[in-house]
């Protein structure tokens, strides 16, 4: 990838024509964005899943489109390569099409997005907003902004009747305009089906390889919590391991007076006895 290569909507859609395989992260600020960039990663989404990752809640119930704007325009500001698409978070788009396609166009406007993604089978708000020139992306199975009415965190599609839902909603979903639809916590058999017969990309998160990309959050496979993570996660490193020990050799540094040293201290360029209170 070129340095000024910078990823669009319509490189993701060949991505799948020419089968080849998508890399996304979610990202929540400038330092992530450089670093997902600089390692070649097609897309960051900035996740409502900053409620919880970032935030400390529960679940993504509390974020605000004041957020989602916020978060962006960190990521934005670091004009990273990849495609940036940013969540919708819950209540932006569920009251009328019109305020929906307005919370779209803030995040487009003010936070530097370049796609929504929304999740469920919103048909009419989706419509408008791709009306509105704001490239969408689904997001169908495990919706985390449903969580109260699945009963938790818990994967979806496991029993037919719910499995052919999901599919019937991708085809819909494909049908609407959506430029890739994100497949979450869902039987890998399903999410092979749905990917086989949609001429768009699906992106998986728990919904197994053969989907033709996939997604995980930039703190769970780098490791920055001692959290149980979910089944899917692969951490490709330990990193909240290392800034214990980090932080806590700091402390002994200060504590035994070797930090800081001489060349980590300023001096002064003239003598500086005599000074008076």
């Amino acid at each position: 990838m070129l340095k000024d290569d910078k990823i669009t909507i319509t490189d993701i859609l060949n991505r799948k024509k020419d089968k080849k395989h998508i890399s996304a992260i979610t990202a929540y600020d400038n330092p992530s964005a450089k670093i997902a960039s600089d390692a070649g990663i097609d897309i960051i989404l900035v996740g409502d899943s900053l409620g919880m990752v970032i935030q400390g809640e529960k679940n993504t119930l509390k974020v605000e489109i004041e957020d989602m704007i916020y978060h962006t325009s960190m990521v934005s500001k670091a004009e990273p390569l990849p495609l940036i698409v940013t969540d919708m978070p819950y209540m932006s788009y569920h009251l009328s099409v019109e305020k929906s396609v307005e919370n779209a166009i803030k995040i487009v406007k003010y936070g530097g997005a370049e796609a929504v993604k929304i999740e469920g089978k919103r048909i009419d708000v989706i419509k408008s907003i791709i009306d509105a020139e704001i490239p969408v992306m689904g997001h169908l199975g495990l919706t985390p902004q449903s969580v109260n009415i699945m009963g938790g965190f818990k994967v979806q599609g496991k029993l037919k009747k719910k499995a052919e839902e999901i599919y019937k909603n991708a085809l819909e979903l494909e049908k609407v305009g959506v430029f890739s639809i994100v497949l979450e916590s869902i039987p890998e058999e399903l999410a092979k089906i749905i990917t086989q017969d949609l001429k768009i990309p699906t992106i998986g998160i728990g919904a197994g390889k053969y989907c033709d990309g996939q997604i995980l959050v930039f703190h769970d496979l780098l490791g920055f919590t001692n959290s149980k993570l979910p089944k899917f996660v692969r951490k490709y490193a330990d990193l909240y391991d290392i800034s214990v020990n980090a932080i806590k050799n700091y402390i002994k540094d200060i504590n035994n007076k070797k930090f800081p040293d001489n060349e980590e201290t300023y001096h002064a360029k003239e003598n500086l006895k005599g000074l008076k209170k």
